[in-house]
């Protein structure tokens, strides 16, 4: 049975079941599990033709004690997590036809039409049936740039063992991804807009982890979260890069290389994840915007935090990416003592130097490249041709820019995957501002036309304020489910 224990070394191991509703670690550190399961070649292969769903049960049974969850129960989570899925394929992966090397998996057919709703659905499903067997509560707080609110919102909506308080920056998300969470009607969903943050999602997270330090009130108001930091978010997103790898390669140990649109490192940790479990991945490109944290520290070794820049491709733009500590628990050589150091530092200073054999070995496991706004447009109007109008959304812009910008560096016979995490109708503006034109049908889509009509359900609160006022908010809600005439008479 595999257990799971902090990446700082403070947290005894716990079952699965612990590590999911707990989110952070005891000691401040990211769960991960004592050991990584193994998957031979001639499995592979016998994986390989399988549908999402079916490959996604394969996988997670290897993470899962059926005694926390039975093999029938976690069949039933998935389906369930995946039935609201638009495409039958779940994830899609579609040739771009500027360059047949090149390949575009769409990771947003899911509810929100971005690529959280792959995890986060399953997350929570997960969570709820948890939570029912001990007949307890839960209540999530998580800072969003854009995309996880939405799916944690949408993902919650409704389910009595749950309160979801997906934080954003305001004006620093699209209108489309804003009304995502405000509009829903869902009285367990308690969406609010942090004005004045500076850092963005980075001012929000920090507010977050102080509330998670505080023991006593985490266990009064039952805090959880479901950012990435959660590990069942990461370790259900390595199965798309099993699926992508499958639908790609002709062989099993085809080259084939991952471009990964990054911002907290959790999808790029999730691809690292299947290729330590042995997916014989060639390689991973890190593509960041102008919020260049991974890819300084993978080019140099040099873990700094710099002032946020907003970006077209918001979901992106964080400056502290917080899944890189698992990246760099399992390329270092698994030493929680050396991991406890750097983040003691890190949140002293902002800035770590890894020694010369870290850097190295980090370096070796992913190429990196930083797109600037302009390449994004370029790319977004580029790939929208009238032989092939294929229309990315700014992250999956990234991601293919970044795929160009080091195509060369690869042998001539490696297929690039590109991955598409959002749809590009969240983004309007962007869409307009690259293509110059009246947008085509594709950057449409009926769900936020609908979403654009309805009235909107939020708290707003000044980023210098919010710790108070989150605990004071919080701690209402809870006064009202245990007093209902509060509802009526308040």
């Amino acid at each position: 049975m595999i257990q799971y224990i902090s990446t700082r070394g403070g947290q005894a191991p716990v079952n699965f079941d612990e590590a999911v509703l707990r989110g952070f670690a005891g000691d401040g550190g990211l769960f991960v599990p004592q050991t990584i399961p193994k998957i031979s070649r001639d499995r592979l292969k016998a994986l390989s033709g399988l549908a999402y769903t079916d490959l996604a049960f394969e996988i997670l049974s290897l993470f899962i004690d059926p005694g926390i969850i039975s093999k029938k129960e976690l069949a039933r989570l998935i389906d369930k997590s995946f039935a609201g899925f638009e495409h039958p394929d779940i994830l899609p992966l579609k040739p771009l036809g500027t360059d047949p090397s090149v390949l575009i998996m769409e990771l947003f057919h899911g509810p929100t039409l971005s690529f959280k709703d792959i995890a986060m659905g399953f997350l929570i499903n997960t969570m709820e049936y948890l939570l029912e067997k001990r007949g307890e509560h839960l209540t999530l707080v998580l800072a969003t740039t854009g995309d996880t609110g939405p799916a944690a919102a949408h993902a919650a909506a409704g389910k009595k063992t749950i309160d979801c308080w997906p934080l954003y920056p305001k004006g620093m998300i699209t209108r489309e991804q804003e009304r995502q969470m405000t509009t829903l009607e869902a009285a367990n969903v308690h969406p609010v807009g942090v004005e004045n943050c500076p850092d963005g999602g980075d001012d929000i997270d920090l507010v977050v982890a102080r509330l998670f330090a505080d023991p006593a009130l985490k266990q009064r108001l039952n805090l959880s979260s479901v950012n990435s930091i959660n590990w069942c978010r990461v370790m259900v997103q390595s199965i798309h890069y099993f699926y992508g790898y499958f639908q790609a390669c002709d062989a099993i140990g085809d080259p084939i290389v991952f471009s990964v649109p990054s911002g907290a490192c959790g999808n790029l940790f999730a691809g690292h994840l299947a290729r330590a479990m042995g997916l014989p991945i060639t390689g991973f490109i890190c593509a960041n915007n102008a919020n260049k944290t991974l890819h300084t520290a993978f080019s140099t070794g040099v873990f700094k935090k710099e002032d946020l820049q907003q970006t077209l491709s918001s979901a992106i733009d964080i400056v502290v990416p917080y899944n890189f500590w698992r990246f760099l628990y399992f390329t270092t050589g698994c030493d929680p003592k050396k991991i406890s150091t750097w983040m003691d530092q890190f949140q002293k200073t902002g800035e770590i130097r890894l020694d010369p054999a870290s850097a190295a070995a980090i370096g070796n496991q992913v190429a990196s490249v930083s797109i600037s706004d302009a390449q994004t447009l370029d790319t977004i109007k580029s790939t929208f041709t009238k032989k092939d109008p294929y229309l990315l959304d700014p992250h999956g812009a990234v991601a293919v820019a970044a795929a160009a910008a080091l195509k060369n560096t690869y042998s001539p016979d490696t297929r690039i995957i590109c991955l598409a995490t959002a749809h590009p109708a969240k983004f309007p503006q962007i869409m307009t501002k690259a293509l110059g034109t009246d947008l085509p049908d594709q950057a449409f889509h009926p769900s936020l036309i609908r979403s654009s009509t309805l009235c909107q359900h939020l708290r707003t609160c000044e980023c210098d304020h919010l710790e108070s006022a989150l605990v004071h908010a919080m701690d209402q809600v809870a006064q009202k489910k245990r007093d209902p005439w509060l509802i009526i008479h308040t």
